[in-house]
């Protein structure tokens, strides 16, 4: 059930554009089909629509289950592509997940798994790293800037800058041992660095370090 999710990203992209001035950088690095795990840093409500916006293929996302009550609310964000999941990301929000990349369709993920409170990357929670480990689907480092300068109640009318940095796509490696814990804190560190190298030092947080990702800084 998606009915609102074509016309929605076509109002988001018209508004980010005409309202705002949404810069994307690095479309021509999205697969155009397949199963695919796309992963960013969350700075604010503003974050779906404008990966939805920016994205040249459909995205689904998964939502804490808390959005979807009551019952028409529920409706609502189904519609635009988006599947109620536990907010830890625990086992129940892999299987969601894989079940969607089965049907080569791209998943959204936000590791840290909460906005961020000082808009800076926060630790990010293994089960992005199960998923990826598990499917062994490519993901796709997003790296969002300037989407915590306008309210969500304002998404319309953003009247300000905000830029989507889309990476290169890349699948963890297969590491001996299976997917152990060892295995899945190296898989996500591995992630949220490949985000880290799309913003710029003073989005960075947990994921700082110096001398790399110049290149997204002076975009």
């Amino acid at each position: 059930m998606t009915t609102l999710y074509y016309p929605g990203r076509a109002l988001a992209r018209f508004c980010f554009n005409v309202f705002g001035r949404m810069e994307v950088i690095g479309r021509e690095n999205v697969p155009p089909y397949g199963p695919l795990i796309v992963v960013a840093n969350h700075l604010s409500y503003n974050d779906p629509p404008s990966v939805a916006a920016a994205m040249p293929r459909p995205v689904s996302f998964l939502g804490k289950q808390e959005l979807f009550e009551p019952a028409a609310k529920g409706w609502l964000f189904r519609s635009f592509r988006v599947y109620p999941v536990d907010r830890s990301f625990g086992v129940s929000a892999v299987r969601a997940a894989l079940e969607l990349l089965a049907r080569d369709e791209a998943v959204m993920v936000f590791p840290e798994g909460q906005r961020s409170p000082e808009q800076k990357l926060i630790k990010g929670m293994a089960g992005a790293a199960y998923l990826a480990m598990k499917s062994q689907a490519p993901v796709l480092p997003i790296g969002i800037t300037g989407t915590e300068k306008f309210p969500h109640q304002r998404m319309p009318f953003p009247l300000c800058r905000f830029r989507l940095n889309i990476g290169q796509p890349f699948t963890p490696p297969v590491l001996e041992g299976g997917q152990t814990r060892v295995a899945a804190e190296a898989v996500l560190e591995m992630i949220m660095q490949r985000i880290a190298y799309q913003l710029p030092e003073e989005y960075r947080g947990e994921y700082g370090f110096g001398g790399v990702g110049e290149s997204a800084k002076s975009r």
